[in-house]
């Protein structure tokens, strides 16, 4: 097998499917356990290559009509989950925003009440109050600047991955 191939083996078509998904066979998600062994044998192959997913079945299997569904609904799954993805990733930003918005107001204020109790504050005290201010000013926009730093990376990479698992060449085979 090519370096790009992940191998399912299965008993049964129920094995890689959730068999609770009141959905049509196509439509219904993976099984958690399949769904989950997939993934992370797809993290560790060659990002530059496209995936080859070989489901072996038993020949009993094989001849049922939901085998030639499979390739279906696996992509039709992992379609769901980049959907899913690229909906987190706007969520994350959308929230970044808000937050963005609200440090930003706190750091505003911080920074006139700062320059206040500059001016009216005797000497001592007025340093200190001026600092704690401003940090707290700069604490406000923790979440922010994580977010648009930080945050959205994994939903990326988790999004991509996704996208490489829903172009995959599905290949149903006999044990």
């Amino acid at each position: 097998m090519p370096d790009n191939t992940i191998e399912v083996r299965i008993e049964d078509i129920s094995q890689l499917f959730h068999t609770l998904d009141p959905y049509p066979f196509r439509e219904r998600d993976l099984d958690r356990d399949a769904e989950e062994f997939i993934i992370n044998w797809a993290r560790e192959l060659p990002r530059n290559q496209p995936i080859h997913l070989v489901v072996y079945l038993s020949e009993s299997q094989l001849t049922l009509p939901h085998a030639q569904e499979v390739p279906a609904g696996i992509k039709q799954h992992f379609n769901h989950r980049v959907e899913q993805a690229s909906f987190d990733l706007r969520e994350t930003f959308r929230i970044g925003w808000r937050s963005l918005a609200v440090g930003l107001s706190v750091l505003t204020a911080a920074i006139v009440a700062s320059q206040a109790i500059h001016a009216t504050a005797p000497p001592p005290l007025n340093r200190v109050f001026e600092e704690s201010l401003i940090i707290f000013g700069w604490v406000a926009n923790w979440k922010p600047i994580e977010t648009f730093l930080y945050d959205w990376w994994p939903i990326i990479r988790r999004r991509n991955l996704y996208r490489r698992l829903a172009d995959a060449t599905v290949e149903v085979k006999a044990r």
